[in-house]
């Protein structure tokens, strides 16, 4: 079986092709600055060099066409045609309370997913235009959709509600729903498996840190807390969101800076973070590299990011009555060793240390705790896409 993955963003589209037989990826790529001039595809076939295709993409379903074409391509393509793809999954970003698992997409689906805009009115629009091209490319092609909220619907009331008049939450939906749950499920298995351990056997925090960065309390296999919360804002302080706030803030600066809703939200979601804090970037690389020269700035963001991760650690600790294990994922946390090292730092009470030598490792699997550590520490990759993949083959394979 030959499933696509898709992912699309408001003007993006990643996608990888697997061969089921072995979880093998035939090609991946992605697309950018779809509805923008110079619109450029990066495609990896396995085993060969990279294509880049430039020429204006107007939509998603353009975007998808020409994905489709790159695949099929007779010089630089995987598959003879469009036919040997059995089925399609999509990463959609917010299933609400109407999705717990993953599930094949239907007419009622589509309707569900659009009553879900008014959640995630950033992410789920691109999800709905590439389920639409597929559909108008593909008829008759399973497409599967997977959620990064459906991981964290296993949250108790007591852990997704807010302090809100109850009637917030029967009206209007108003719950922490957590992002990321494709990642920190993936991420857990694999350290249950690495433990050589059952996942019911096991309390893990997963720790996925990069520009969006969240974590969560997997307890015997159940999403049961997590950071991020009604929107990816909530939580640890991030790239460029604020993360946990007062709420008192937001009215306050409205007042004093004169601050539409609009711009309080790009204030929070756009200008905040490390990147306010820091006042150097985003990216925590640069910060790193700043705050080795002696920027007090850079320094103080690196160290309120660590502290933020650390406490949520300590935390989710207190709320699943002991941790097994501690997982760290995603772009900072597969790749920054001097960050791992200083969020374990003060974590020793929980019976844990980072052995220096075992944590200098980047991006690949890896157990970083000293020997005979009662909490293990693991570096894992992420791999969202085979989450999807699996889900899709479980979920279509059955199908007449």
């Amino acid at each position: 079986m030959k499933i696509l993955v898709v992912n699309c963003g408001s003007s993006s589209i990643k996608y990888q092709l697997f061969n089921m037989e072995d979880e093998s990826v035939l090609a991946k790529g992605l697309l950018e600055r779809i509805g923008l001039e110079g619109s450029v595809l990066t495609h990896q076939p396995a085993g060969k060099e990279k294509v880049v295709i430039n020429g204006d993409v107007e939509n998603h379903s353009v975007g998808i066409k020409l994905v489709l074409d790159a695949l099929t391509d007779p010089s630089h393509g995987v598959i003879k045609s469009m036919k040997e793809i059995d089925a399609v999954g999509h990463r959609v970003v917010h299933g609400a309370e109407r999705f717990a698992d993953s599930v094949l997409i239907t007419p009622q689906v589509m309707d569900a997913l659009e009553e879900c805009i008014q959640m995630a009115p950033l992410h789920n629009p691109p999800n709905i235009l590439g389920i639409n091209a597929c559909t108008e490319l593909m008829p008759g092609v399973p497409q599967v959709g997977v959620f990064d909220t459906a991981f964290h619907q296993t949250m108790p009331k007591h852990a997704f509600l807010y302090g809100l008049p109850y009637e917030a939450y029967e009206k209007y939906g108003l719950r922490r729903y957590g992002f990321h749950g494709t990642s920190h499920r993936y991420v857990s298995q694999r350290a249950a498996e690495l433990m050589q351990e059952h996942m019911t056997n096991l309390r893990i925090i997963t720790c996925h840190l990069g520009n969006g960065a969240s974590i969560a309390a997997v307890k015997h296999g159940k999403s049961v807390d997590t950071s991020m919360g009604f929107t990816p804002l909530e939580g640890l302080v991030m790239g460029t969101r604020s993360g946990a706030i007062d709420p008192a803030i937001i009215p306050f600066l409205m007042k004093k800076e004169g601050m539409t809703p609009e711009q309080i939200d790009n204030y929070l979601n756009k200008k905040s973070g490390v990147l306010g804090l820091s006042g150097i970037s985003s990216d925590f690389r640069d910060i790193e590299e700043a705050a080795k020269d002696g920027n007090e700035r850079a320094q103080l963001a690196l160290e309120i990011f660590a502290y933020t991760v650390r406490k949520f650690i300590g935390s989710y600790a207190a709320a699943m009555g002991g941790v097994d294990a501690i997982v760290f994922t995603a772009g900072l946390g597969e790749n920054s060793i001097a960050m791992r090292d200083k969020i374990c730092l003060g974590l020793e009470f929980l019976g844990t240390r980072i052995d220096p030598v075992k944590n200098n490792v980047r991006g690949k699997a890896a157990e970083i705790s000293v020997d005979g550590a009662k909490v293990k520490i693991f570096v894992i990759p992420t791999n969202e896409e085979l989450v999807i993949a699996r889900d899709t083959k479980e979920i279509c394979a059955n199908l007449v």
